[in-house]
């Protein structure tokens, strides 16, 4: 059993036997089920937090999981803002978290000698 994998389901029964699959997230190899969505093998695999917001830092993960709310956007293979949810885990997959964005236009506390932004 993974950790947080429901592995037989109360009412649906045990889970179907499936192909393992290996994909990495930020450089750290995970398994993934055959017809795992991405955000579902991470989150089997432990992982809650996909990006940090962009400006303030702070964690985001899979809020929705219908494609609605763009929170677990990742980059997967060189291609951003692809939504976790929606998409297939494929062997061999790259998938990179979201960063803090640098934000050139914020107003910052005035030092001596500093220029004026």
């Amino acid at each position: 059993m993974s950790y947080g994998r429901i592995e037989h389901h109360p009412v649906l029964g045990p889970l179907p036997r499936a192909a393992a699959l290996s994909f990495s997230f930020d450089g750290i190899e995970y398994t993934a089920r055959e017809g795992d969505s991405v955000a579902s093998a991470l989150l089997a695999g432990g992982v809650r937090t996909l990006r940090l917001h962009e400006e303030h830092g702070s964690p985001r993960g899979i809020y929705c999981n219908i494609g609605h709310c763009m929170e677990c956007r990742v980059t997967i293979d060189g291609i951003s803002s692809v939504r976790a949810c929606l998409t297939l885990v494929k062997d061999r997959m790259s998938i990179l978290s979201g960063t803090v964005l640098p934000t050139p236009f914020r107003q910052e506390t005035k030092t001596e000698g500093s220029p004026d932004l």
